[in-house]
C-alpha cells in the first residue's frame, strides 16, 4: 500500500480487525422514522469560540444542554433507500456543518441534502467539499442565522479514562444522547467500502454509537467537541445483522477534523501527508515493510530503503501498514517526523518532512 505516492491499493487488514474481535464499519443509516490551530470560526472571519463550561465538571445534563443546540441531522439523497440518515454539528456562525464524507457520499450528484436542526426547522445544505481519507465533509447552510456553533475542543489533552458524551441521531432518533469514557486513543482504523477506504488515528470511545450517530460530535465534559463519530466495531461483520453498538465506537479527533475543514473551507479541497514509499505489512506486529522507495520523494530524500521496516513514528509504535498510515495522517504536509526503522538487524532513526496530496474525490 502506498503512504504517500497516492496510489489506493486495497488495504491488507491483517493485525487490525482481529484485534477488535470483529469488523470495522463507516456507521450508515437508512433514513428512518423513528491544538494548537487557531479557532476555526475566526480562521474564517465568524464566530468567538463558545466558552466550555468549568474545568471539573461532572453533569451530562449539563454538556447535553450545551451541545444539543449545535447538533444536527443530516439528510442526504432524499432519504429512502439509497438515501442516507447521519449526524453533524455547527463549525462556525457563517452556517458551516461538520459531518463525516459517507454520510453526504450519496448526494454529490444531483441529490438533496437536508439539515435539521434541534428545534426541527429543514434547511437546504450544500457540500463545500469532502475528503475520502479522512471521512469527512463540510456542508453550507442556506439561511444559517438562526443555527448555533459548537464549542471546540482540544482532542490532544484527552486522557484514557475520562468522561466522553456522544450526540446525534442513531437509526433516525434526533438529538440522542449517550455517555461513556475515552477507551483508547491513537487506535487504528479503516472505515469505509472497498473503493474508498478511510484510515483513521481514532479515539476510541464505550459512549453507545449507532448507525445514524455518524459526523455527530464526540464532547468532552467541559462541553467541547473533541472528535467526530464515525466507525462502530460490529461482531456479525460488515452489514451484518449484529451490526450495532457492542460498546466500541470510533471517533475522528478534533485535530484532524479542525485542519481538514479549514483546508476544505479554505481551497475547497482537502490535502494530506505523504512520505512517498509503499508499503505492506510484516508477518504479526512486525512493522511496515517497505517495498518501493520512488526516487524523489520525501522518503527517498530522508534515506529510507526498499527493506526497511518501520516500528514508530515519533517513538509511537507502528505494528503494520495501517498503524503507519494513520500514524501519517495525523501529521499536515510540512511538519518533520521521525521515523524508527530496522535495516539488516540494526534499529535506526530519520528524521522526515512531510510532503502534501490534494484529494480530487
Amino acid at each position: 500500500m502506498a503512504v504517500a505516492a497516492g496510489r489506493r491499493d486495497r488495504p491488507d487488514h491483517r493485525g487490525t480487525w482481529g484485534a477488535l474481535g470483529g469488523a470495522i464499519v463507516a456507521d450508515r443509516s437508512v433514513d428512518s422514522e423513528i491544538s494548537n490551530s487557531p479557532d476555526p470560526g475566526a480562521s474564517q472571519g465568524g464566530k468567538v469560540d463558545p466558552a466550555p463550561l468549568p474545568a471539573g465538571n461532572n453533569d451530562i445534563a449539563a454538556v447535553a444542554e450545551k451541545l444539543l443546540p449545535s447538533t444536527v441531522q443530516i439528510n442526504a439523497g432524499g432519504g429512502g433507500a439509497g438515501g442516507a440518515t447521519g449526524s453533524g454539528f455547527v463549525f462556525d456562525n457563517q452556517g458551516h456543518v461538520i459531518t463525516n464524507n459517507h454520510v453526504v457520499a450519496g448526494a454529490t450528484g444531483s441529490g438533496e441534502i437536508r439539515v435539521v436542526d434541534f428545534d426541527g426547522r429543514s434547511h437546504e445544505a450544500t457540500i463545500i467539499g469532502r475528503s475520502l481519507v479522512y471521512d469527512l465533509a463540510v456542508l453550507k447552510v442556506k439561511k444559517a442565522k438562526r443555527l448555533k456553533p459548537a464549542s471546540i475542543g482540544s482532542s490532544e489533552d484527552l486522557r484514557i479514562g475520562e468522561g466522553v458524551v456522544a450526540i446525534g441521531s442513531p437509526l433516525g432518533l434526533t438529538s440522542t444522547v449517550t455517555s461513556g469514557i475515552v477507551s483508547a486513543l491513537n487506535r487504528p482504523v479503516t472505515a469505509g467500502s472497498d473503493d474508498e477506504y478511510s484510515f483513521i488515528n481514532a479515539i476510541q470511545t464505550d459512549a453507545a454509537i449507532n448507525p445514524g450517530n455518524s459526523g455527530g460530535p464526540l464532547v468532552n465534559l467541559r462541553g467541547q467537541v473533541v472528535g467526530v463519530n464515525s466507525a462502530i466495531a460490529t461482531t456479525g461483520g460488515v452489514g451484518g445483522t449484529e451490526a450495532g453498538n457492542i460498546g466500541v465506537g470510533f471517533a475522528i479527533p478534533m485535530r484532524q477534523v479542525r485542519v481538514t475543514a479549514q483546508q476544505i473551507l479554505q481551497t475547497g479541497k482537502a490535502t494530506y501527508p505523504v512520505i512517498g514509499a509503499n508499503v505492506n505489512s510484516q508477518p504479526g506486529d512486525g512493522g511496515a515493510y517497505i517495498f518501493e522507495v520512488p526516487e524523489g520523494t520525501p522518503a527517498d530524500r530522508a534515506g529510507l530503503r526498499e527493506g526497511d521496516v518501520v516500528v514508530a513514528v515519533n517513538g509511537h509504535r507502528v505494528t503494520d501498514q495501517i498503524g503507519l498510515i494513520v500514524a501519517i495522517r495525523s501529521h499536515e504536509p510540512g511538519e518533520e517526523i521521525t521515523l524508527t526503522y530496522e535495516r539488516r538487524g540494526t534499529t535506526r532513526e530519520l528524521s522526515l518532512v512531510l510532503d502534501g496530496q490534494t484529494e480530487s474525490p
